[in-house]
């Protein structure tokens, strides 16, 4: 496992590096620019002695004069042991020679130069003119050495500064740390206290406060749902231990045993079918797609939908009409389930002698929008949010249904995420709920007849007298 890196270290570090480098740069560019000023110094220097040599050499005209240049050249280097001359004549004959510096050593600057012979017809004279630079080379050397002391130590203190500063840069984070590290299930929905942090934090503030929200909400469906889940099946249970408890408590013929295990069997099949709902909302929420196949007509599925369900459109007294088309790339067989969930739905609530519309809307988005709605009573504003939360039911008074256990909107929410769309329910002169599904292919239908295709169930003359067809 790889060591965690410290942030405070590592900006710390990486300021050190940044100060020293940038501080380095600084004093090679005092180095280099205070070198470049003594050669220039000492050029000018040099060539400043040259004119001068070259003046004195001719004021003289004859060789006899020789002695007064020489004399002459002697005052002109008293004080001046920095400075040495060599003057010679015609052959490399020596006409004149300071002791001047030594000869030996690197601290020598040289300039060699021809001056015109005073006399006439004499061949030029050849001189060198050296400068020891010692005192400079070792100011440079002691200039190097202060500049590279004082980067190291100006290094140091911008390291020490900078983790000053980054330690005070992240107190608000350890702020955040201490009051998440305070968040306990009970309070998990409190948000973080984002006052006096900085503007840099206050978008991660702000997203860890909704994740906290979503977070709560979460817990509190957890512990609804955990709650809800036990009261669903303590009910059949009870019946079915209460039931068996009875015939075992005496002796019982055939028949009242066939009845009794009756009774048993649909406790199991409403117990078995609550445990396959929750164990496909679970498929779902672990991110489980549709198996998507072409669908030419999703009115025609509608359409099957409402055949199975004509009894129960029959008992309610209430008719079915599906309106609109379009065909794409879905779940035929979890579409019928969701649209099978909102028509149930929509025909308990249906007021009687009404019709309840199935509408297929696709758009140009790449969407389709399937909807079930039916006039009854409307659903409460405070509810609409939540009747596709598990086990959630806007009218209490019907939790105890015995063919209804509150995942049926859940169920239409999980189909709808599993073709990458979403669930939404409006009600007001009319509740509508339905689906809007993505799909990759989204085409218009095929027109079969010269209208829209409509599949139409409605109240007949009597009560439970149907017309199926369309139009």
């Amino acid at each position: 496992m790889l060591p965690r890196r410290s942030l405070r270290r590592w900006l710390s570090s990486w300021l050190a590096a940044l100060g020293l480098a940038g501080l380095g740069l600084v004093c090679i560019v005092v180095y280099v620019a205070s070198s470049l000023n003594f050669a220039a110094r000492q050029a000018e220097e040099l060539h400043y002695r040259q004119e001068l040599i070259r003046h004195l050499v001719g004021e003289i005209a004859t060789r006899e004069e020789l002695p007064s240049l020489r004399h002459k050249l002697d005052d002109f280097f008293v004080g001046h042991g920095d400075l040495g001359l060599r003057l010679s004549g015609e052959a490399g004959t020596p006409l004149y020679a300071t002791p001047g510096p030594s000869e030996a050593g690197i601290s020598l600057r040289r300039i060699a130069f021809e001056i015109p012979a005073p006399w006439p017809d004499g061949p030029p004279l050849l001189a060198e003119l050296t400068l020891d630079v010692r005192s400079d080379a070792q100011l440079l050397k002691k200039l190097a050495w202060t500049l590279l002391a004082s980067a190291l130590a100006g290094a140091l203190v911008v390291s020490a500064g900078g983790a000053w500063l980054v330690r005070r840069a992240l107190l608000p984070v350890r702020d955040l740390a201490r009051q998440a590290a305070a968040l306990k299930p009970e309070n998990v929905g409190r948000p973080l206290d984002g006052s006096a942090q900085v503007e840099e934090l206050q978008p991660l503030v702000g997203q860890f406060n909704a994740m906290l929200a979503r977070l709560d909400g979460a817990y509190r469906q957890l512990e609804g749902f955990n709650a809800d889940v036990a009261h669903e099946l303590r009910t059949p249970l009870a019946s079915l231990i209460g039931e068996t408890e009875l015939a075992l408590h005496r002796e019982r013929g055939i028949t009242e045993l066939k009845e009794v295990l009756g009774s048993n069997l649909e406790d199991l099949q409403r117990l078995a079918s609550l445990v396959n709902d929750m164990l496909f909302l679970s498929r779902a929420d672990r991110g489980e797609r549709a198996r998507r196949s072409l669908v030419r007509s999703l009115a025609a599925l509608a359409a099957e939908v409402v055949d199975f369900h004509e009894a129960a459109l029959h008992e309610a007294g209430v008719g079915a009409r599906v309106q609109g088309d379009a065909e794409g790339e879905f779940d035929s067989a979890l579409l019928r389930r969701a649209l099978s969930n909102l028509l149930a739905n929509a025909t308990r609530f249906a007021q009687r002698g009404t019709v309840i519309d199935i509408d297929i809307a696709p758009d140009a988005t790449g969407s389709v929008r399937l909807s079930v709605s039916n006039s009854g009573p409307a659903i409460p504003a405070e509810h609409l949010p939540r009747i596709f939360e598990r086990f959630y039911r806007a009218d209490r008074a019907r939790e105890h249904g015995k063919d209804n256990h509150g995942l049926g909107l859940a169920i239409v929410a999980a189909i709808a995420r599993m073709h990458g769309g979403t669930a939404f329910a409006h009600s007001r002169s009319r509740t509508s709920v339905g689906i809007s599904l993505r799909t990759s292919d989204l085409r218009p239908p095929a027109q079969k007849l010269n209208c829209t295709p409509m599949l139409t169930v409605r109240p007949g003359p009597g009560v439970g007298t149907f017309d199926i067809g369309s139009r």
